[in-house]
């Protein structure tokens, strides 16, 4: 067996989704085109501020900045899901584990410096208009997404380095249909309560922190709009809305996965799909339906590509 890094797993066996064929194939499908869909609506989010000069501004880079991230951080796990649907062995190779956990911890450490970051723009652009542009320009916008990206990896880096060196001698069943830091610190064969309590604070508490304060932040926002103009008050909501709801679908499966003492199965599993799964595809749905700017967008590259085809 592998002695690297001090251990004699090779590999972790990972939770079984479903028993009966016919749940197997509902699954399949469900996160077949769950995927198609994370895939599809992102790239032509980022393809749309990408190829539209009247999108180059620092909320819709941000949004594109998002789009990437949503779409790295499901990669991470729904190929490997919908793979392990008909296999017969959930096996996962011991570098396989400790690369997924890193990657999930990255993206999603971006994420979240990546939507304080959209807050601070609505609010800029809201209780600040006039300074907008000079606070919010794109120099600062390049600065939050590049500490968005150093953030997010320190995160990771932080927590991974202390897992790979540790023993694995014993279980090897993780008992997730993915690997995480909190699942697979416990089969190792050392004392890691200490280790336990700091993947705690390093996601749960830092998770819950960041989302009470995007929520004041969004509270502070509408409460200055209400303080200057009563009529504006629903236009601030309607925008800030999908920011919010964005908010809330990233935030509450983190919460719970890291933070509940006794997370049932059936109730991480179910965290675990909301946040790999339904929350990358809502997050280009959300921002596009409610955005007028996106729609414009989408309908100005619509109309250019029938007048090439037509040109051709």
């Amino acid at each position: 067996m592998d002695q690297g890094n001090g251990s004699v797993v090779i590999e972790f066996v990972l939770l079984e989704l479903a028993q009966s064929l016919g749940m197997q194939f509902f699954l399949f499908l469900f996160f077949s085109l769950f995927y198609v869909g994370i895939i599809l609506a992102n790239i032509f989010i980022m393809f749309t501020v990408i190829f539209d000069y009247h999108l180059h501004s620092p909320m819709y880079i941000l949004l594109a900045n998002l789009s990437l991230v949503d779409l790295g951080l499901s990669s991470t796990t729904v190929p490997r899901m919908i793979s392990d649907l008909f296999s017969d062995c959930k096996i996962i190779s011991f570098h396989s584990c400790m690369i997924q956990m890193f990657f999930i911890h990255v993206m999603g450490g971006v994420e979240m410096v990546l939507l304080a970051a959209m807050a601070y723009d609505r609010y800029t652009a809201v209780c600040k208009p006039l300074h907008y542009l000079t606070v919010m320009n794109l120099k600062m916008c390049m600065l939050l997404i590049a500490a968005a990206w150093i953030i997010g990896m320190i995160h990771a880096v932080s927590q991974f380095l202390f897992v790979i060196n540790l023993p694995f001698c014993g279980p090897n069943n993780v008992g997730s249909f993915y690997c995480d830091f909190p699942r697979v610190i416990k089969l190792a064969c050392a004392d890691t309560y200490r280790l336990e309590f700091v993947v705690i604070a390093n996601s749960g508490f830092i998770s819950m922190g960041t989302f009470f304060f995007l929520i004041a932040s969004y509270i502070f926002i509408l409460v200055t709009v209400r303080q200057h103009s009563s009529k504006d008050l629903s236009k601030a909501f309607f925008t800030l809305s999908a920011h919010i709801t964005v908010v809330v679908l990233f935030f509450t499966p983190c919460l719970f996965l890291y933070l509940w003492p006794f997370p049932t199965k059936s109730l991480d599993t179910f965290f675990a799909i909301v946040d790999f799964v339904v929350t990358p595809v809502l997050n280009p749905a959300i921002y596009t339906l409610r955005n007028r700017d996106m729609q414009v967008a989408m309908r100005r590259l619509s109309r250019q590509g029938v007048s090439s085809r037509e040109m051709a």
